[in-house]
């Protein structure tokens, strides 16, 4: 089945992979360079409220991996790109949960960085013609 004229043309010039990189260090970036308004505002809003609301619950930001567990939780965090990186060295987020909300926090802010991992190859997609 051939490709229709239209997403052969927008996959050939320039560098495909910057959605990508750009949609998973800024949540939304990705989408906002190809000009998806909506769609990049819809998942920068969600996503950067996850994060900010799991931070507020005083969740975890995972800083090494001791167990598979810890090693799922640190690779949902690392999805969140420069908010996980920003939030590590601004001393964010709580060493120990203590609380039960701490908990809750903790999976807003994995899934925060599993919903941009996401969001992220949506962009490259896109941006390879593999989608409209």
């Amino acid at each position: 089945m051939a490709s229709s004229p239209n997403n052969k043309n927008q996959a050939d010039g320039g560098f495909v992979y910057l959605p990508l990189i750009a949609g998973w260090l800024v949540p939304g970036a990705g989408h906002f360079l190809l000009r998806k308004w909506g769609r990049g505002a819809l998942l920068a809003g969600s996503i950067l409220g996850m994060f900010i609301i799991g931070i507020a619950m005083q969740g975890k930001l995972y800083a090494g991996a001791h167990d598979i567990l810890d090693m799922l939780g640190f690779a949902g965090d690392l999805g969140n790109g420069l908010l996980y990186i920003v939030s590590r060295a601004a001393g964010l987020g709580a060493d120990q949960v203590t609380q039960t909300t701490g908990d809750y926090g903790t999976r807003f802010i994995v899934v925060a960085g599993l919903l941009n991992v996401i969001s992220a190859v949506d962009a490259h997609n896109l941006r390879t013609g593999r989608k409209r």
